[in-house]
């Protein structure tokens, strides 16, 4: 907080006379200017334009707050912003758009030209950014015979509605129609997945088709993949690291010696897994790099300029020899927090934007969003999950959730069995955390980031009811196992040299927790807990989560994301914005069990960088 007060003293003074203000910079983009790659550049009506662009995701912000984030960038000297869109947020089911809210993208994207910045559009389908599955939508497992990323005419024809809607939000919105939108991205990272140029190109003509090619159309990639992800027809951006630069742009220069020369994506920071140590990256390396590369002429867009929060059930994994799911914060390290306030990173990226920018003086930072603590209170009501589990599905086999037609949350699945019997219960590829219970007991607990599939069960006489609780933590988003991470049981289950069959599945998105009946008992197992909390004024705050388990909160309806004891991030970020003078309620989902009520608090800081090591995979 000290850093950050010094930073608003320092800038309250400065001026935004030489950017321009939000209202003039962007002026000259109404009918019928034009936009063009040129060389090593952008062009936008014959002058050229070196991007210094910051990546952030309307999703991952609270609508309240995009504008303020985007007066940020352009106080950080940034004169351009980034975006993904993600499909299966906007698709939530085949043919079922959703573009309200917090997913209106196109708001989002005038939000941006109203503040003065330009946007480079990145609509994927396919987007990687840590998302579930890459943004792709669950439904599309459902089809066990649909190849995601490929020429699949079933893919491709998902992946062609989804654009042709997207066109009717944001076509309207490019450059040459007076929007704010200069460049659209073809695909994501192709070239480090597959090397098919024909379907880059079935991709690229569905953006043209959805009337998203008005505007340059280009690509991005690591500077070794541009050869697999690219076309030739379409210029090509580079994605890397610190330490990347000076090798990524000679490699883009060998490769396309008259090309663009444009780092989509510098990393300036690094996402966070639950078990795994919080990043932070070296700051002064990252700014003499973006320095050197400010020199050359070359554009930019820092990854993250803001990373924020993956609400609700969306963070994605990845998978390198064992699964390894993201935390609900995107704080990125990057130069504004998670709660969007300015870092030490954020004064450093300044300092080197201003040797570059003509003036060298930006807008000043806007007022501070306060931020709040809320006393401990108890979360005096439960509801026991076992209570409701609704009428639930006969099946043989344990089915995966997609082929039930759900997408996110937790799965049951429940089979009789007889004793006496003794032997390990294994279960046969597990997506993704699983507990067991025999007669509604724990017996314990399997984590597929452990590669842990199996317990030992003894059965005394007589039948008993076996459940198996299963947690979608979250669908690997990067490399070709995209194309198989289906949820929940997604193989067989066996006891000793038997498979068992017979189960009746019950799905759980908890995507609507309104017929959850609460009580004053105390629960006994996994089990919702519900509490209030008095304001008299709202601000930003942290739940710190340390008392509890495993789970996922909810504040007002609002899906604030996940917790785990395992750490390293052990608060979710709770915007003021969904706050409310008055009454507030709080809804937490905890498989582990409470002896009483449990308790809440929220903190005026974040932690992200806990870590329980005795709980962990490979901390380093």
């Amino acid at each position: 907080m000290i850093i950050q007060t010094l930073l608003r003293k320092r800038f309250a003074v400065i001026t935004a006379v030489i950017v321009g203000t939000a209202s003039s910079m962007l002026t000259a983009l109404a009918p019928p200017h034009t936009v063009a790659v040129k060389g090593p550049q952008f062009v936008v009506d014959g002058r050229a334009l070196q991007i210094i662009s910051g990546e952030m995701h309307y999703a991952r912000i609270p609508r309240e707050y995009w504008r303020d984030r985007m007066r940020k960038a352009r106080a950080m000297g940034l004169n351009t912003i980034s975006t993904y869109t993600f499909w299966n947020a906007h698709e939530p089911r085949p043919g079922v758009f959703d573009f309200s809210g917090q997913l209106d993208v196109a708001s989002f994207v005038r939000t941006a030209q109203e503040e003065g910045l330009y946007v480079l559009l990145r609509p994927g389908p396919y987007v990687c950014a840590e998302w579930d599955l890459g943004g792709l939508p669950a439904w599309l497992l459902a089809d066990p015979g649909m190849v995601l990323r490929s020429t699949d005419p079933k893919f491709i024809g998902a992946a062609e509605k989804y654009l042709k809607r997207l066109g009717q939000e944001l076509a309207p919105l490019q450059a040459n129609r007076g929007g704010p939108i200069i460049g659209v991205q073809v695909e994501n990272e192709y070239g480090s997945f597959g090397n098919d140029a024909e379907y880059m190109e079935k991709i690229r003509a569905a953006i043209a088709a959805a009337g998203l090619g008005e505007v340059p159309l280009f690509t991005a990639d690591g500077p070794e993949q541009v050869p697999f992800g690219s076309l030739p027809n379409l210029p090509a951006a580079i994605n890397f690291g610190a330490g990347g630069a000076e090798g990524g742009f000679a490699t883009i220069a060998r490769l396309r010696p008259d090309g663009l020369r444009m780092n989509q994506e510098y990393w300036a920071g690094w996402f966070d897994s639950w078990g795994k140590a919080h990043h932070v990256t070296n700051v002064e390396a990252e700014a003499r790099e973006l320095d050197w590369m400010l020199a050359q002429g070359y554009s930019v867009n820092l990854y993250m300029f803001h990373g924020g929060t993956t609400f609700g059930f969306m963070n994605g994994a990845n998978f390198n020899h064992v699964y390894s799911p993201q935390t609900t914060s995107y704080d990125y390290n990057a130069a504004l927090d998670e709660s969007g306030e300015p870092t030490q990173k954020f004064s450093a990226f300044r300092e080197v934007i201003a040797k570059h920018r003509e003036g060298g003086q930006f807008p000043a930072l806007p007022a501070d969003i306060q931020r709040i603590e809320v006393p401990e209170f108890a979360l005096s009501e439960s509801s026991l999950l076992w209570t409701d589990l609704g009428a639930g599905v006969d099946t043989r086999s344990p089915l995966p959730m997609e082929t039930l037609g759900q997408s996110y949350g937790y799965i049951n699945y429940r089979t009789r069995v007889d004793g006496p019997k003794s032997g390990k219960l294994v279960v046969h590829e597990l997506h993704d955390y699983a507990q067991i219970y025999l007669d509604g007991r724990l017996l314990g607990t399997l984590d597929r980031r452990m590669n842990e599939d199996s317990i030992d069960l003894e059965l005394t006489a007589g039948a008993h009811s076996l459940d198996i609780l299963v947690e979608n933590s979250g669908r690997i988003n990067f490399g070709p196992k995209i194309r198989e991470d289906r949820k929940g049981i997604t193989e067989s289950v066996s006891l000793g040299d038997s498979t068992l069959m017979g189960w009746k599945v019950f799905c759980l998105p908890m995507s609507d927790l309104h017929e959850v009946a609460f009580s004053k008992k105390v629960a006994d197992g996994p089990a919702f807990y519900r509490g209030y909390f008095q304001l008299e004024q709202t601000g930003d705050s942290f739940l710190d989560m340390r008392k509890y388990g495993k789970g996922a909160v909810w504040v007002n309806g609002h899906a604030l994301g996940r917790f785990w004891h395992v750490g390293p991030q052990q608060t979710l970020y709770l915007p003021g914005a969904w706050l409310k003078k008055g009454r507030n309620e709080v809804i937490v989902f905890d498989v582990t069990a409470h002896s009483e009520a449990p308790k809440l608090a929220g903190l005026s800081h974040s932690i992200l960088d806990m870590l329980n090591e005795a709980n962990s995979a490979n901390p380093q």
